[in-house]
């Protein structure tokens, strides 16, 4: 086995890249530990603003106190069912309409591409599709969140080029055993198509879970508003909708801005959980779908 022996030069390189990587490590995780660190520490401690990387102490009495709250599991479930069937929309609409833009023998392919590219440049605003969610009646509905988001135009692209690399002989061979279009997508397409499909699930999920601008504009019914919305209320317009009917007035002095990062770590948790299960298939079909025919 023949060992390389890197040169002064090539090891100082290498050390300037190892040491650049683990600066952005460390300032990209230091935000999560701090926002943590606060959510279990004693409240005493928080109110000082003494805790900068590590907690001081232990307690989890904002969780308790967060999960009282009637509102947040209410929020918790809005954003939940969002995510799981708005992804599931996403997903099903997305592969439809990517695979009959990936066969060649399907002559409106390139006419209907440039209509979905066009869509990627230019929209009708917010104004016209308030007006439209008005007129189709499904203001302040669950379906003003599902169906102006039930498909992306980059992720068709996205899923045709990847349909594009499975090869012409499997479609033509189920054809000559009888099958027809939606038997080879069904049967021979999507089992194939897994890392592309998890690519579709994490992007449409990730939309999804942290959306808050269309309930804004579309959910003025606090039962259908997600957690996201929730969590806007209480950071940026500084709403104490979380310690109203919980807290008496001491915890709420106590309390009050511990709440606010307990509800960050409720609320971007169960996303950052799920990534590293779809992390394989999200690299390799990122990596096969971005290669251009």
């Amino acid at each position: 086995m023949v060992t390389i022996r890197k040169s002064w030069g090539e090891r100082l390189g290498d050390l300037f890249i190892y040491s650049i990587m683990w600066f952005v490590i460390a300032i990209t995780l230091y935000p999560f530990v701090y926002v943590f660190s606060m959510s279990i520490s004693e409240p005493i401690h928080v109110i000082e603003q003494s805790v900068w990387l590590f907690p001081k102490g232990f307690s989890i009495d904002a969780y308790l106190r967060v999960f009282e709250n009637e509102h947040v599991w209410r929020s918790y479930y809005n954003t939940v069912f969002y995510t799981v069937a708005g992804t599931s929309l996403n997903v099903v609409l997305t592969a439809l309409a990517a695979y009959p833009l990936a066969r060649r023998s399907f002559s409106l392919r390139r006419p209907i591409m440039v209509f979905i590219v066009i869509t990627m440049f230019f929209g009708g605003g917010i104004i016209p599709m308030f007006i439209l969610i008005q007129e189709l009646g499904i203001y302040n509905t669950r379906w003003a969140i599902l169906l102006p988001t039930a498909v992306s135009a980059f992720l068709i692209i996205i899923a045709r080029t990847f349909f594009q690399t499975i090869p012409e002989s499997l479609h033509e061979s189920a054809k000559l055993d009888g099958a027809n279009d939606i038997t080879i997508l069904l049967r021979i397409v999507l089992p194939l198509s897994k890392p592309i499909l998890a690519v579709l699930s994490l992007f449409y999920a990730v939309n999804h879970w942290n959306s808050f601008f269309p309930a804004m504009m579309y959910l003025p019914d606090q039962t259908l508003q997600p957690l996201s919305l929730y969590l806007i209320k209480i950071l940026v317009q500084n709403q104490e909708i979380m310690v109203e009917g919980v807290l008496d007035s001491f915890d709420r002095t106590l309390y009050a801005i511990q709440l606010k990062y307990a509800m960050i770590i409720i609320t971007v948790l169960p996303i950052m959980l799920i990534y590293p299960f779809l992390q394989k298939y999200f690299v390799q079909g990122v990596m096969i779908g971005s290669l251009k025919e």
